[in-house]
C-alpha cells in the first residue's frame, strides 16, 4: 500500500466539518455545507465548507458532485472542480439545481460533495509538426464519431 499522503487543511469557520470517507473504501472524501443555502432552479451557488486546503506540490484536489444531490437535480456546473496545490482560499462547492422544483434548499451541515486527491505528472509539451503524430484508427473522429452503443 502507498504511503499516505499529509494534507494540511484548517478551518475557517466555526462549524467546519473535516472531509470524512463515507466507507473503508470509498474513493472520496465528503465535504460538509457550513451554511443553509437556497439554489434557485437554473442557477448556479458557492456552496462554502468554511475549510482551507494546502494540497501538497504534484498532487491536486478533485471536487466531485454526490450521486444521490446528482439524483436529485442538484449538481456541479462544471462536472469536476479542480483545486490547484497553490490555493489557500476557502474549498467551495459549485452548486447548479436542474430539478423539477423551483429550488433546492441546501442545509446546513449537508454532504454538498466529494474531495478526492489525484498526483499530477509532471508534463513537457514537445511541439512537431503533424506529420510527426502516429496514426490510429480513429484518426480525427471525435463528438460522437465512435458512435452510442
Amino acid at each position: 500500500m502507498d504511503e499516505a499522503v499529509e494534507v494540511r487543511i484548517a478551518r475557517i469557520h466555526p462549524d467546519a466539518l473535516l472531509p470524512v470517507q463515507g466507507s473503508n473504501l470509498a474513493a472520496g472524501f465528503d465535504l460538509h455545507s457550513v451554511e443553509r443555502v437556497e439554489v434557485q432552479k437554473g442557477t448556479t451557488e458557492m456552496l462554502p465548507t468554511g475549510l482551507v486546503l494546502a494540497i501538497p506540490p504534484g498532487w491536486e484536489g478533485q471536487v466531485r458532485c454526490r450521486s444521490g444531490l446528482g439524483k436529485r437535480g442538484l449538481i456541479l456546473p462544471n462536472g469536476i472542480g479542480t483545486i490547484d496545490a497553490d490555493y489557500r482560499g476557502e474549498l467551495m462547492v459549485l452548486a447548479h439545481w436542474i430539478g423539477k422544483t423551483e429550488s433546492f434548499v441546501v442545509e446546513k451541515g449537508e454532504r454538498i460533495g466529494q474531495l478526492l486527491l489525484k498526483r499530477v505528472p509532471e508534463i513537457l509539451f514537445v511541439e512537431v509538426d503533424r506529420e510527426a503524430l502516429d496514426d490510429t484508427d480513429r484518426g480525427d473522429g471525435g463528438f460522437g464519431s465512435t458512435g452510442r452503443f
